[in-house]
């Protein structure tokens, strides 16, 4: 299930935005509660600034809470948006981001009218490099060394999918 956030998910956020094998490749982290009240509002002012839409990802029953999944960089000119997602890994390997990302991409496709969703993952993150071409986003090239991450220069490849 996708749902919005809401205030108790803060917990869950900071288990997953602080957890080593998650921010290994996610380009946030936090070390506290406190901190994480940040990502939150970034949640919350996506949707209402209308540059995107996160949501949490849960058990139908709305009792387990797995990760994180949304758009965000939405162009309303391009009719574009970047796809992110994060799970607790725990949950790695059960098919959840196979269910949810369909559901994501279904929002921005007919809800926010996009035609182009954009995915952009590490050169050296290959468990999200296949999960991406099994919801069938196509590879598209690479940025060779285009960020400094750790203070070091990483590449990114490009991932879409059309409406």
């Amino acid at each position: 299930m996708l749902r919005q956030f809401v205030d108790t998910d803060i917990e869950n956020v900071f288990k997953g935005l602080s957890h080593p094998k998650i921010i290994k490749h996610y380009g946030i982290s936090f070390d506290s509660l406190e901190a994480t009240k940040e990502q939150m509002a970034w949640f919350a002012d996506r949707e209402k600034a209308g540059t995107g839409m996160w949501f949490a990802v849960c058990s139908l029953d709305n009792k387990t809470f797995y990760g994180a999944g949304g758009l965000n960089s939405l162009s309303k000119e391009h009719k574009k948006a970047e796809i992110g997602f994060w799970l607790l890994p725990e949950f790695w390997g059960q098919g959840i981001m196979k269910e949810a990302m369909p559901l994501i991409c279904d929002y921005g496709f007919h809800k926010l009218g996009l035609h182009r969703i954009e995915g952009f993952v590490e050169a050296e993150n290959t468990n999200c490099k296949k999960a991406m071409a099994k919801l069938d986003f196509r590879h598209e090239g690479t940025m060779k060394d285009c960020e400094i991450k750790n203070a070091k220069f990483i590449s990114l490849d490009i991932y879409a999918k059309l409406k």
